[in-house]
C-alpha cells in the first residue's frame, strides 16, 4: 500500500502518502491533515488528488492499492470528478471489457420509479455510453461506455446535472451513504413532524371558533412562519426533484407532490395577505401531507434494506482485517494490502479472510455458508480453505491462492449483487408507463380541478391537490425489484445463487428439463457394486452399502486383485481400490512384478509369481483363458442393467465378475419424480452408451433418453426441442455442458462443476443438491406470482383511491396518509416470499414430495421436517 495507506497504523513515513515514492527535503514536502490525519505528500498533485479522493468518499480506495504498486503522481491538479478519471482509481472499480469498461456506481436521490426511467434515458443519450441499468431498490447503477468516446467523469457530470449524486460502489462507503441519507431524511421529517404538532394546536383553536376572534389573523401568521421554512427545508427534495425533471423535459413523481404543496401554500399566503378576514389557509395541511410522505420515504427506505440484506449479510462474513506474516512477524493489516503466496494467521473463531492452503496447523471448519453442510470439517496442511469460512478450534496458518473479489465468496456476492440489480422484461414494462403515469396524474388534477371550480376555489384546489398527492407510481415502480431482490437474496441463503432476476420470470415458464448424465444425476465416481464367482454372489445393499459384508471367502482374491489394481490410476481402478480398503483384513502386502496396462482392454502383472489378468472378455480370450459359463451369464445380466463389467483371471481361470456402477446422486430419484407428478418432460443427455443410459433412466423413473451425443453435439439437442416450442432448462456440471447451458432457455450448473460450467449458466446450485433444482422452480414461480400481486396491489390502490379523491371524499391530508401506503404493500408482499418459500429440499415419501411441490413453503430435509424462520 503506498507510504502509510493503513487505517491500522499513524506513523510518519519518508514516502508519499498518495503515490509511495520518496518525500522530498521536509523544505519542499508538502503536508496536509486530511481525513483526521496527517500526511506527507511529494507534490501539491498528489496532495490535490487525495483531497478529492477523500472529499468523494473513495478513502477506501488507499486501502485497495499494494505495497509493490506505486501510483504515478498526477501531472496537473484535478477537480471535481476528474479523479475518477485516473487510471489508479479506475483500476480498483472498473471492469475493462476490451474497448468498453463498466462500472458499478452508488447513486444518493433515487426514490422513484420516475428516477430509474430518468438516469436511464439521460445516459443513454450520450455517445459512447453502450449499457445503463439503475435499480430503485438498490439504488445501484450499472454503466457500460467507450472511454475513448466519453469519460467516467463526464458521465457523473450528466447525472449531477440532472441532480443524482454518484460515487463508485464500495460496500462500506455504501453502506455509509445509505445511513446518511437516511439521516437526512429523518432530520427533514423531524422538523415537519415539530412544525406539525406546534400547527396541530393553531388548527385547534381555529376549528374551535378563534377564527372569528381578533386572534385569527395572528394564527394566520404563525401558521406561515411554521409552514415556510417547513415547505422548504423539509419539502426541498421534493422541489429540486420536480425542477431537475421539468429543466430535463421530465415528469417526476416529485413534481406532482411538489405542485400540491406549492399551490395549497401559495393559496394560505395569497389569504393571509389579501383576504386576512374572509379566506381559509391550509398550511396545516402543506406540513401534515409533507410530514405523513417522509414518513412514508423513511419506512419505505428501511424496509427495502431489511427485505434485499442478503448482500449485506454476505458481506458481513467477510472480514475487514487479517494477521499476516511480514518480516519475520505478524501484522494487522487491512485485507486489501494482501497479495497472493502471504501467508495469514487464522486463530480460533476468526472468519478465514481469504481462499486459500492450509500450511501449518490442524482444526474445524464451519464451511456451512457455502455448502449447506452444518458438520464442521478438518482441515490439515495441504487443505483447501475459504473466505468467509469460520475457523473454530485450532490455529491455521494459510497462503493465499485468491483475494477479495477473486474468492468463492466474493464470487457469490458479485452474482447476488447481480441479480439484485437485473430487470425482468416485466420490469421493462413497468419503466416505460411511469412516465404517462405522471402525465395522466397531472391531467386527472386538472379536470378534477375544473369540475369543482363551480362550487368554490377551495373545494377545487383541495380536491385537486388530493388527486396529485394520492396517485403514486413507486408501487409500481417497486412491484419488480423488490420481488426479485428479495428472492435472489433467499436464493443465496439456500445456496441457490441467481445470476441474472430475469432468469426467474424464464425459468417459471419451463416446460423441458434436460439432464446431464455424469456428474449431475451420477456422482461421476465410479463405485464396485457386486462380486460374482461361480459358486456365489456377493452385491452391495444399495450404492453405499457396508462393504464389511462381502463373504471373507473371498478375501485372498481381492488382496491379490488390489495388489494390481494400486499400479493403476484408471477410475475403474480406483473404484475397486476404494472399496477393497474399506475392509480392513483383507492382505494388502502383496508383491507384484510385471504390471502392464493395455488402453481399452485391461492389465497384466504377476502376483507372487502369480499371473492376475483383469479387463474386458475380449482381453482375457486373447490371453488364453476360457471364460466361465457362469459369469458370463452374470455379466450379460448386469450389462443390460448398465452396469460395468471386468472379469479376473488368476492362473489362467475366469475366477471372479467384478460390476462397478456410478451412484446415482442423492435426492435424483425424488427430483424426477416430483417433476413427471407435475406432467415436466425431461430428457437424459449422455455421452455413454446407450445401454448405460438407459439404465440409469431404468432407476430413476419415466424419462427420455439421448445417449452417445458428442460433447460438441449437446446444444443441438437444446436447439431440436426449442425449435418443436420447448421452453429448455438444461442442468449440467462439465465443460462438455457449457454450449448447452448457454443454449437453454435458463442454464442450471452445479456449484462442484467445471468453472467454466458456472460462468455459462445461468443459476449456480452451490450445495450441490439436486433438489435445489425445485427450490429455484419454486422460487421462481413464487416470484413471478409475487410481482403480479405487486403490480395488482398498485393498480387496485390508483383505481379505487383515484375516484375518491376527485370526488373530494379523500381530503389532501388523507391522500399523504394513504400514498406511501401502496408502496409499503408492496415490500411488504415482496417480503411474504420468505414465509412463503421455506426450504430446498424434499422427502422421498411420494406424499410430502408432492405437498413440497405444490405448496412450496414446506421444506423436507431427508427424513426431518426444518422450518426456516
Amino acid at each position: 500500500m503506498p507510504g502509510t495507506n493503513s487505517n491500522l497504523t499513524d506513523t510518519v513515513t519518508e514516502t508519499c502518502f498518495h503515490c509511495a515514492l520518496p518525500l522530498p527535503p521536509p523544505d519542499n514536502m508538502i503536508v496536509a491533515t486530511i481525513g483526521g490525519k496527517e500526511r506527507q505528500f511529494c507534490c501539491v498533485g498528489c496532495k490535490g488528488v487525495c483531497e478529492a479522493i477523500y472529499a468523494a468518499g473513495l478513502e477506501g480506495f488507499y486501502e485497495r492499492t499494494s505495497n509493490d504498486a506505486p501510483l504515478a503522481p498526477p501531472p496537473i491538479l484535478l477537480k471535481d470528478t476528474d479523479v475518477f478519471d485516473l487510471d489508479d482509481v479506475q483500476r480498483e472499480y472498473v471492469s475493462y471489457l476490451g474497448e468498453e469498461r463498466e462500472i458499478d456506481l452508488m447513486v444518493e436521490g433515487i426514490h422513484c420509479a420516475a428516477c430509474i426511467w430518468l438516469i436511464e434515458r439521460s445516459l443513454t443519450q450520450a455517445k459512447g455510453v453502450q449499457h445503463v441499468n439503475a435499480n430503485l431498490t438498490t439504488k445501484r447503477l450499472k454503466v457500460k461506455w467507450r472511454n475513448n468516446e466519453i469519460h467516467l467523469s463526464d458521465i457523473m457530470r450528466r447525472l449531477g446535472d440532472i441532480g443524482y449524486a454518484t460515487v463508485p460502489f464500495d460496500p462500506a462507503a455504501a453502506e455509509n451513504r445509505l445511513q446518511r441519507e437516511n439521516r437526512n431524511l429523518l432530520f427533514r421529517m423531524a422538523f415537519a413532524g415539530f412544525a406539525m404538532m406546534n400547527l396541530l394546536w393553531i388548527s385547534i383553536a381555529l376549528y374551535s371558533g378563534a377564527d372569528q376572534s381578533e386572534f385569527r389573523i395572528l394564527f394566520h401568521w404563525v401558521g406561515f412562519a411554521l409552514a415556510t421554512p417547513t415547505l422548504f427545508y423539509s419539502g426541498l427534495p421534493f422541489f429540486r426533484g420536480a425542477f431537475t425533471g421539468l429543466r430535463h423535459g421530465h415528469l417526476g413523481m416529485d413534481l406532482p407532490i411538489a405542485i400540491g404543496a406549492g399551490i395549497t401554500y401559495l393559496y394560505s399566503v395569497y389569504v393571509t395577505i389579501i383576504q386576512p378576514t374572509t379566506g381559509e389557509v391550509y398550511y396545516d395541511t402543506v406540513v401534515n401531507f409533507l410530514f405523513v410522505i417522509l414518513v412514508g420515504r423513511y419506512l419505505e427506505a428501511i424496509s427495502k434494506r431489511k427485505a434485499v440484506s442478503a448482500t449485506q449479510r454476505l458481506l458481513d462474513l467477510q472480514p475487514h482485517v487479517a494477521t499476516v506474516m511480514r518480516d519475520n512477524d505478524w501484522h494487522l493489516v487491512s485485507i486489501r494490502t494482501l497479495a497472493c503466496n502471504e501467508v495469514v494467521l487464522v486463530k480460533p473463531g476468526e472468519r478465514i479472510p481469504v481462499d486459500g492452503t492450509v500450511v501449518n496447523g490442524t482444526s474445524t471448519v464451519d464451511e456451512s455458508m457455502l455448502t449447506g453442510e452444518s458438520e464442521p470439517i478438518v482441515k490439515r496442511e495441504h487443505d483447501t480453505v475459504s473466505a468467509g469460512t469460520l475457523n473454530i478450534h485450532g490455529a491455521l496458518e494459510v497462503r493465499i491462492s485468491h483475494l477479495s473479489g477473486e474468492t468463492a465468496l466474493g464470487r457469490i456476492i458479485r452474482l447476488v449483487e447481480s441479480a439484485e440489480s437485473s430487470k425482468a422484461s416485466i420490469q421493462r414494462l413497468s419503466d416505460r408507463i411511469v412516465p404517462w403515469f405522471v402525465f395522466t396524474t397531472l391531467f386527472l388534477s386538472l379536470g378534477t380541478f375544473l369540475w369543482w371550480i363551480d362550487t368554490g376555489f377551495e373545494i377545487a384546489l383541495m380536491a385537486a391537490t388530493a388527486v396529485l398527492i394520492i396517485t403514486c407510481p413507486c408501487a409500481f415502480g417497486l412491484a419488480t425489484p423488490m420481488a426479485i431482490a428479495v428472492a435472489a437474496g433467499l436464493g443465496a441463503r439456500h445456496g441457490v445463487l441467481i445470476k441474472n432476476g430475469g432468469v426467474l420470470e424464464t425459468l417459471s415458464r419451463i416446460n423441458h428439463f434436460v439432464f446431464d448424465k455424469t456428474g449431475t444425476l451420477t456422482y461421476g465416481q465410479m463405485m464396485l457394486t457386486s462380486l460374482h464367482t461361480e459358486t456365489l454372489s456377493w452385491v452391495r445393499n444399495d450404492s453405499i452399502g457396508d462393504v464389511s459384508t462381502c463373504p471373507r471367502i473371498l478375501y485372498p482374491i481381492l488382496a491379490r486383485l488390489i495388489a494390481v489394481e494400486r499400479y493403476s490410476n484408471h477410475p475403474l481402478a480406483t473404484a475397486i481400490v476404494s472399496c477393497v480398503e474399506e475392509i480392513p483384513d483383507v492382505d494388502k502386502h502383496f508383491s507384484v512384478t510385471d504390471f502392464t496396462y493395455h488402453p481399452g482392454l485391461g492389465i497384466r502383472a504377476k502376483v507372487d509369481g502369480v499371473t492376475v489378468l483383469v479387463g474386458t472378455r475380449y482381453w482375457l480370450g486373447r490371453n488364453g483363458v476360457t471364460l466361465s459359463p457362469v459369469l458370463q451369464t452374470h455379466a450379460i445380466k448386469l450389462e443390460n442393467r448398465g452396469t460395468i463389467c471386468l472379469h479376473c483371471a488368476m492362473a489362467g481361470k475366469d475366477t471372479v465378475l467384478i460390476g462397478i456402477e456410478d451412484r446415482l446422486r442423492d435426492g435424483a430419484r425424488d427430483l424426477i419424480r416430483l417433476l413427471h407428478q407435475q406432467k415436466i418432460k425431461m430428457t437424459l443427455l449422455s455421452g455413454d452408451r446407450q445401454a448405460v443410459a438407459q439404465a440409469v433412466a431404468k432407476q430413476l423413473g419415466e424419462m427420455a433418453v439421448i445417449a452417445e451425443v458428442r460433447p460438441e453435439n449437446k446444444s443441438q439437442v437444446i436447439l431440436q426441442l426449442q425449435s418443436e416450442g420447448q421452453r429448455v432448462a438444461m442442468v449440467g456440471d462439465g465443460i462438455n455442458d457449457a454450449p448447452a447451458l448457454i443454449c437453454a432457455d435458463v442454464g442450471i450448473a452445479l456449484g462442484s462443476g467445471t468453472d467454466v460450467s458456472i460462468d455459462s449458466a445461468d443459476i449456480v446450485l452451490m450445495h450441490n443438491k439436486l433438489g435445489d433444482v425445485l427450490t429455484a422452480a419454486t422460487l421462481a414461480r413464487r416470484t413471478l406470482r409475487t410481482i403480479r400481486q405487486n403490480i395488482g396491489i398498485s393498480i387496485l390502490y390508483n383505481i379505487i383511491m383515484v375516484p375518491l379523491a376527485m370526488a373530494t371524499i379523500v381530503t389532501p391530508l388523507l391522500a399523504a396518509i394513504s400514498m406511501p401506503i401502496s408502496s409499503l404493500l408492496v415490500i411488504g408482499n415482496s417480503a411474504r416470499i420468505r414465509r412463503m418459500f421455506r426450504g430446498s429440499y424434499l422427502r422421498s415419501d411420494p406424499w410430502h414430495g408432492t405437498a413440497w411441490f405444490r405448496h412450496g413453503w414446506r421444506v423436507h430435509l431427508g427424513r426431518k421436517k426444518r422450518s426456516i424462520r
